[in-house]
Order: C-alpha cells, then sequence, then structure tokens
C-alpha cells in the first residue's frame, strides 16, 4: 500500500490476516517470522524476514520479506471466447448445430 490510512482501511475491511487469523486493528505489531496476508485484487502472501532501521528503497524493503503468494491466474488461452457472441454469431453458431449439417 501507498499510505498508511490506506493499509488501514483494508484491515478495517477485514483483508488483512497474520499467520492466518484475521486482525482487528491496524496498530497490532508484526514480528520477524510471521506471516501477512493481503486479499488485494488478487491474494499476496508474505513472510517477514526483518525490519530496517531506516526507511529505504523498493529494493531494500524486498531483501525484507519472502514473497509466497501462489502464481498469478494464467491470461485465457487463445480461441477461448472472452465476451458472448453477438446475435451474427449466434445465429452462425445456431446453424452449424442444425440437424444435416456434419
Amino acid at each position: 500500500m501507498r499510505t498508511r490510512t490506506a493499509a488501514a482501511g483494508l484491515v478495517d475491511g477485514g483483508l488483512v490476516r497474520i499467520n492466518g487469523r484475521r486482525i482487528g486493528a491496524a496498530s497490532r505489531p508484526v514480528r520477524a517470522g510471521d506471516v501477512v496476508t493481503v486479499a488485494l485484487d488478487r491474494i499476496r502472501v508474505l513472510r517477514v524476514n526483518g525490519f530496517s532501521a531506516r526507511r529505504g528503497s523498493a529494493s531494500d524493503a524486498a531483501a525484507l520479506y519472502d514473497d509466497l503468494s501462489p502464481p498469478p491466474a494464467a491470461p485465457p488461452e487463445e480461441g477461448i471466447a472472452t465476451r458472448r457472441p453477438n446475435r451474427d454469431e449466434r445465429r452462425d453458431i445456431l446453424r452449424l448445430k442444425r440437424p444435416g449439417n456434419g
């Protein structure tokens, strides 16, 4: 999250768990070794390895946790319909399904 307020909103919405247990307040302390689960657009599972004494870059922060999240869902395969057929396409499908067209 980009801000503490946004992170607190996730906690209030029940979208954050520490070690598998839903937390009730954003002030809940986190210790090294804890597993934090956050349900955003996809589920993120992070194991805390340590803390920094000062604010640093994103690459420095990435060294302080392990990402245990499942891989993101695969994009739809080529050829699989991603939308409903329109009127003309439905009529073509029905025409192909009619007996005597095989």
